[in-house]
């Protein structure tokens, strides 16, 4: 049976955001992203590549994906992050039916978003 693992950046005041820069994600007005970035560290580092040192999928949202999506295909070869996101399988969830995927080995988990996850559970490896 599968494992669903969460890895996330959280500040002790409750703000979860993606280790960028200043202007990451400013929707809503929000002005302080790139918070994460003085406190990436080698032990972050670390537990970073720990969660991704063996084989997984990739679950995320939508507005998640539509953010990988715009940045992880196109980094250079020699980063260690982009070409392992680009050629595991990406589950989506998302409320749009028509909503169109644009990197490859990407699929959305449909309407059941449950029923999916239940399905891909039962299955073998590791979804982060």
């Amino acid at each position: 049976m599968r494992k669903i693992i969460t890895g996330a950046f959280v500040s002790l005041d409750g703000v979860m955001q993606a280790p960028g820069g200043p202007d990451e994600d400013p929707v809503g007005g929000f002005k302080y992203g790139g918070w994460v970035a003085p406190y990436f560290d080698e032990a972050m580092g670390k537990a970073v590549g720990e969660m991704f040192d063996r084989p997984f999928d990739l679950l995320l949202g939508r507005k998640t994906y539509e953010i990988f999506a715009a940045h992880w295909p196109y980094v250079a070869a020699d980063d260690p992050i982009g070409p392992l996101f680009d050629r595991i399988t990406k589950y989506v969830a998302t409320r749009n039916p028509d909503f169109k995927l644009s990197w490859q080995n990407s699929q959305v988990l449909g309407a059941d978003v449950v029923g999916a996850l239940r399905t891909l559970k039962g299955g073998e490896g590791r979804i982060c």
